[in-house]
């Protein structure tokens, strides 16, 4: 394992009364990325976030995180990570400041530093305002950007967060999103993202494990994905009003061409292989389509997913 590495697995399980929840997992994370775990409800994504904080001890297999191991040093790691579950539990009864000093605290944040910390993430996390309101004021933005804060309190150098945007509104999601990019890109933290919202993923993460059924689909940066797994790339040709209808005739005559459509002076097409693009486009206009632009539908992250699992596939628990 070397000094980039910041998790390490090998062939790790864990079944729960016969249940395997996870399967063979063999992947490694490295420091200063986004990693995301993507599944459905019950791929096994929260199970292996608990294996790699030594909260649950492998059935087979192995795992290094930060150096230790999980199943024999576990209070040891969890000194040096953070993690935010999918819902976090705070204390009601308390302040926002009241909540940070406590954990800060417990996680032997030195005492002459709690004041300074607690101050310094609740501004951070724009708190500071209602730093000693009582958290059950709270809105759920508002209690989500604390439960972030909260893990963070002791500084540690590897975060796993368990679907952080869950149930939140397009304001809070985007202030959770921009929070977990300045922690990675301007701080160098390593996050450890599972989550089933695609968009998310897209946006966060430098590579993604996709699961199913406790077991690795597919590993990659999200371009090499969508390169990989999803093969329906849809282009989209502006042309001039006069010759629309013309280029819309000339692709649905071209073999191997599906979908095509037209809307106003765009018409669009799935099914050709990347190296016959330039050859379809030459062929319009050399029929005398005025072509104004040529516009293609990289595959997203969705579309990786529902060729790995099949849309409209019925979930299984693990």
């Amino acid at each position: 394992m070397d000094n980039m590495t910041i998790i390490q697995t090998d062939s790790l399980v864990r079944r729960f009364n016969g249940i395997t929840a996870v399967d063979g997992l063999t992947f490694n994370v490295q420091r200063g990325e986004v990693f995301g775990f993507l599944g459905h409800n019950g791929a096994g994504k929260t199970t292996t976030i608990r294996l790699l904080n030594g909260v649950l001890t492998p059935t087979a297999g192995s795992a290094r995180v930060l150096g230790y191991d999980p199943a024999t040093e576990g209070p040891s790691l969890r000194r040096h990570t953070g993690v935010l579950t999918e819902s976090p539990s705070l204390d009601e009864r308390l302040t926002a400041r009241e909540n940070l000093s406590i954990y800060a605290a417990l996680y032997d944040v030195p005492e002459d530093r709690i004041d300074a910390r607690v101050n310094e993430l609740l501004e951070q996390f724009d708190l500071t305002a209602r730093a000693d309101d009582k958290v059950g004021s709270y809105s759920k933005g508002m209690r989500q950007r604390l439960a972030l804060a909260r893990a963070l309190v002791h500084e540690p150098q590897l975060l796993f967060l368990d679907e952080p945007t869950a149930g939140l509104d397009p304001v809070a999601t985007k202030q959770v999103h921009d929070l977990i990019l300045r922690l990675t890109r301007a701080e160098g933290r390593t996050v450890f993202l599972t989550t089933h919202n695609l968009v998310e993923a897209q946006r966060l993460c430098d590579r993604v494990v996709v699961l199913e059924r406790g077991q690795v689909l597919a590993m990659g940066t999200p371009a090499e994905l969508s390169h990989r797994y999803a093969h329906a790339q849809r282009i989209q040709v502006e042309v001039s009003p006069e010759t629309a209808a013309e280029a819309l005739a000339l692709l649905d005559a071209t073999p191997g061409l599906v979908d095509v459509t037209r809307v106003n002076t765009t018409v669009s097409f799935s099914g050709a292989r990347r190296d016959d693009i330039p050859e379809i486009i030459a062929r319009l206009a050399g029929a005398g389509v005025r072509i104004y632009s040529v516009t293609p539908e990289e595959p997203s992250l969705e579309d990786v997913y529902f060729a790995l699992h099949g849309e409209g596939e019925e979930e299984v628990p693990a």
